[in-house]
């Protein structure tokens, strides 16, 4: 649970024969429990990105301020600009027409004190609003990585959270975990290939499958096994499954260019673990729609399934 590797574990404990009524729950409420974790954690970022959107929305308000800010002083400098060369404009004029007329030192230097006030304030204004205007992009580029994370984090919950039920679904209509009973359905029609995953599974996923009432065909992608052993053991399925964590790219894109050309359906898996092989079979033997002619093969059609 430390380590965030819970399914192996989990179906581990629970097909375990020393494994009691009291144990199970115990197990069984540690594994609930993960929801209700996953969930806080989901508030916290939900309330992380509220003040975000609120430090942003004040940031854009003082930057909007500080640029209204900056037009007013521009406005400012130009009518004190236009307003000292007017003065000196007159100046001038009276000097040309009054060669007694002396030049006022005094009036000369409160003019250059002012024009260099007016400049000084001006590049202080330019400087702190694109300052603001930095400080606002950061907190949008932070804003969109929240989002991103989020939805991450939502999609992932909603698959734990399918793969749980698929998993309570499968307790609650057998007696012992992995043993068929009358409510759960039966897949002794069906031959299942996966393709890829870990080697040290492939026996308790041939189990799992056989318990189920399917037939289990692997191939490991093209690690030890050729590739060209791919196109028959595609024609002889009815369905194709693969972890997507657990499976070579070059596999994955062969698989899928062979079942669109055998019309076989394929459903990718979110892992190599039971859990997810377990929910695929659930939703083998529970399609959407089943056509069950009296010759020929079993057409599935479900939610992830394409050709």
């Amino acid at each position: 649970m430390q380590r965030g590797e819970i399914p192996g574990a989990y179906w581990a404990a629970l097909t375990h024969p020393a494994t009691d009524d009291v144990l199970l729950r115990e197990i069984f409420g540690d594994v609930h429990m993960l929801s209700h974790l996953v969930g806080a954690a989901n508030r916290a970022d939900i309330r992380r990105l509220r003040q975000l959107e609120s430090e942003m929305a004040e940031l854009e308000a003082n930057a909007e301020r500080q640029q209204q800010q900056l037009r007013d002083a521009v406005v400012s400098r130009d009518s004190s600009i236009r307003e000292l060369t007017r003065l000196l404009e007159e100046r001038s004029v009276r000097e040309h027409t009054s060669v007694a007329a002396t030049p006022s030192d005094g009036d000369l230097r409160i003019l250059e004190a002012l024009a260099s006030d007016l400049k000084r304030r001006l590049g202080t204004a330019e400087t702190h609003c694109e300052r603001l205007e930095r400080e606002l992009e950061e907190c949008r580029s932070m804003l969109i990585a929240e989002r991103g994370c989020r939805a991450e984090i939502e999609r992932r919950n909603q698959e734990l959270r399918a793969e749980l039920d698929e998993v309570e679904e499968s307790l609650a209509g057998s007696g012992k975990l992995g043993e068929t009973s009358q409510q759960t359905p039966a897949l002794s029609d069906l031959t299942v290939l996966y393709v890829g995953g870990r080697q040290a599974q492939i026996g308790h996923l041939r189990e799992l499958a056989e318990r189920f009432g399917a037939a289990f065909v692997h191939h490991d992608g093209g690690i030890d096994e050729r590739g060209g052993m791919l196109p028959g053991l595609v024609s002889r399925a009815d369905a194709v499954l693969f972890p997507v964590d657990c499976v070579s790219h070059a596999a994955m894109l062969l698989v899928k260019r062979l079942c669109r050309q055998y019309r076989k359906p394929i459903l990718p898996l979110r892992s190599a673990g039971l859990a997810s092989f377990c929910a695929a079979l659930n939703r083998l033997a529970t399609p959407i729609s089943c056509s069950l002619p009296k010759q020929g093969p079993r057409i599935f059609t479900w939610p992830y399934a394409y050709y």
